[in-house]
């Protein structure tokens, strides 16, 4: 018996079975790692993408995300008449937008990876706090910590803006090397940590530093957390593992 048999719940409309996760990505043309948000090799469990076309980093960053509200909305119906069970976006940024985006939707939404600065706090040892890698210091607002339950005073590293990462995602580069890309993280790190001697963990802001986040916990020794920790936090909830000797439906 499924659970919405046992609940009396009827069951969804399906036309995709199988993706529990709907990905909501922002118009860009710059390659994507395997490790981004955005890159389907990074997942272990399907997902479906949806773009919002006309939609760009710049817009979320550095404009007013309300005024592509309705756009997410579109996203978010599209993804969820799919089937998914919930739904992550591809920008930290999008963090200004999530009451909204959490009003909208009828299924669970991560917007952005700063909701784990909470939990990670809670972790960690009463004399360290959580650093934020971010992509745009300048652009980053109060309120965005905020609208995810998240402390403001918060030691924060800026990738430098002329560094391979922010010049990729600007230039929409169509090839992009990993090893200038992880220097350019590394060097935020080592910024951040010789300042801020008691950062006890890291939360990547933006949802194109995962594929660095591992390279990043062996060498400076302190946890990563980003959209894919986020992502897979989130579909451990929607599919729990099954322990039992028989397949459940």
């Amino acid at each position: 018996m499924t659970v919405e048999q046992s609940t009396n719940r009827p069951p969804r409309r399906r036309p995709v079975h199988g993706a529990t996760i709907g990905i909501i990505v922002l118009d860009t043309g710059f390659e994507r790692l395997p490790g981004d948000v955005a890159n389907a090799m990074t997942w272990r469990f399907p997902v479906h993408y949806h773009v919002v076309t006309g939609v760009r980093p710049q817009d979320v960053i550095e404009g007013n995300p309300e005024k592509a509200l309705p756009a997410f909305y579109d996203a978010i119906d599209r993804l969820t008449e799919l089937g998914v069970d919930g739904i992550a976006t591809s920008c930290g940024f999008l963090a200004m937008v999530h009451p909204q985006l959490r009003a909208y939707s009828s299924v669970p939404v991560a917007s952005s990876s700063l909701m784990q600065i909470p939990l990670v706090l809670q972790t960690l040892p009463v004399d360290r706090t959580v650093g934020v890698i971010i992509s745009d210091r300048k652009s980053i607002t109060d309120q965005h910590f905020l609208n995810v339950g998240a402390p403001v005073d918060l030691p924060l590293g800026e990738l430098a803006f002329d560094g391979p990462i922010r010049a990729n995602m600007r230039n929409n580069a169509a090839r992009v090397s990993y090893a200038a890309q992880e220097r350019d993280a590394f060097q935020t790190v080592e910024r951040m940590l010789a300042e801020t001697p008691s950062i006890g963990a890291l939360v990547s802001e933006c949802a194109n530093l995962p594929p660095y986040s591992r390279a990043i916990q062996r060498t400076f020794g302190v946890p990563v957390y980003d959209v894919v920790s986020l992502v897979e936090w989130l579909h451990a909830g929607l599919r729990p593992r099954n322990f039992h000797s028989e397949p459940l439906p």
